[in-house]
């Protein structure tokens, strides 16, 4: 005869199986006779940003990392609460990576790039080569909500940044900016009658001169920020923005504005993001690709490592490798899962003297703990 089960006692020997874990994985019909009753578990709230997620600050003095885990327990869209955190970089005159005060290209004019992309409502939108818009992030958001399209470039994305109510400044260069911009300048041919190939050698040899002078911080040369959050409900999205390569060809666009390169999110998987050499992400599409790792089963952590490979494997030209045949550049990945698993991985951990850093707020407060490395060393070594 079938033992028969009342409410009182299924509540009961449900909810002690839940305060034990689900019954340490072992299922209520096999401890109960009972239909056995998934019981969803949520996610861990966790925002994951370059380095400098956790250094401008805005008037309550919250970083970036700090202000987007705010919103995000508070209940707020995870979209709202990453691009709000970027937001305090992309206004901050002495972040030169990123929105007002990043750095200009070759011909001193400031454009800039982002993309955000939505996990739950599958959406997104981008920007590239924008000029005159402080908060490049803001008018990506407008691209996914207004536009049946991902991407707006160059002068017509000013014109619909307008149309959508965003201020047009005439020029954004910071005076520290255009500082910098001269002295670029001054250290490049100043006749600027070298055929194109030798100027852009000299001009990269330049930048990186006065990276290794300590005029430009070396993560800002490339600079970027990235930022991707989870929610308690495992809601997932992300948002990069950038003022892209210093001196740049007027034009050029990196990885930032093309989703699978600077940036992926897949709402039932996760997100990546990435900042450093743009070139290196656009090939391989290495932010997809990491997300593609974690749907396979892949951690945060190895799925970075999986695709950082593949960026050593496709750096193959002899000028972009160092003494070790290996990339003289490096890259830096932000990860996160739906779970709230988190990481960060560079190509190399260390820059000069100093340890790569990302960006880290969870319920414990807001942090900069150090990134994991596939190479030892440094890309200069």
């Amino acid at each position: 005869m079938k033992t028969r089960i009342n409410r009182r006692t299924f509540v009961a020997t449900a909810s002690a199986g839940v305060g034990l874990g689900a019954l340490s994985g072992q299922s209520l019909l096999a401890q109960t006779g009972a239909p056995q009753i998934l019981i969803p578990t949520s996610a861990k709230p966790v925002v994951v940003a370059a380095a400098n997620g956790n250094q401008s600050k805005d008037a309550e003095g919250l970083t970036c990392v700090a202000r987007a885990f705010q919103m995000i327990t508070a209940g707020r869209d995870v979209l709202d609460a990453v691009i709000a955190g970027v937001n305090i970089v992309e206004l901050d005159p002495e972040d030169t990576s990123v929105g007002y005060g990043g750095l200009p290209n070759a011909e001193g004019v400031v454009q800039l790039d982002a993309s955000v992309m939505h996990g739950p409502l599958k959406r997104a939108g981008a920007v590239a080569a924008i000029q005159g818009v402080r908060t490049p992030s803001l008018v990506a958001q407008k691209v996914m909500q207004e536009t049946d399209h991902h991407l707006i470039v160059g002068l017509d994305a000013q014109k619909f940044a307008r149309s959508m109510g965003f201020k047009i400044e005439p020029d954004l260069i910071t005076e520290k900016a255009r500082q910098l911009w001269l002295e670029w300048k001054r250290r490049t041919d100043p006749g600027h009658y070298l055929d194109p190939k030798t100027r852009a050698e000299a001009g990269h040899r330049a930048g990186l001169a006065m990276v290794a002078d300590g005029l430009i911080d070396p993560d800002h040369y490339y600079g970027t920020i990235n930022c991707n959050g989870v929610s308690a409900k495992g809601e997932v999205c992300g948002v990069t923005t950038t003022s892209g390569l210093a001196w740049k060809i007027p034009g050029r666009v990196g990885d930032s504005p093309i989703l699978g390169a600077g940036l992926y999110v897949d709402g039932e998987v996760g997100a990546a993001g990435s900042t450093g050499r743009g070139e290196a992400n656009l090939f391989g599409l290495i932010s997809f690709l990491i997300v593609e790792g974690m749907r396979h089963g892949l951690t945060p952590k190895d799925a970075g490592m999986a695709a950082m490979k593949r960026v050593v494997a496709n750096t193959v030209e002899k000028r972009l490798l160092n003494q070790r045949g290996k990339p003289n550049f490096n890259v830096t990945y932000y990860i996160v899962n739906k779970s709230g698993d988190h990481a960060g991985v560079a190509l190399y951990g260390q820059s000069g003297k100093n340890p790569v850093r990302y960006a880290l707020c969870t319920e414990n407060g807001p942090s900069t703990p150090t990134v994991e490395a596939l190479l030892p060393g440094t890309a200069e070594d």
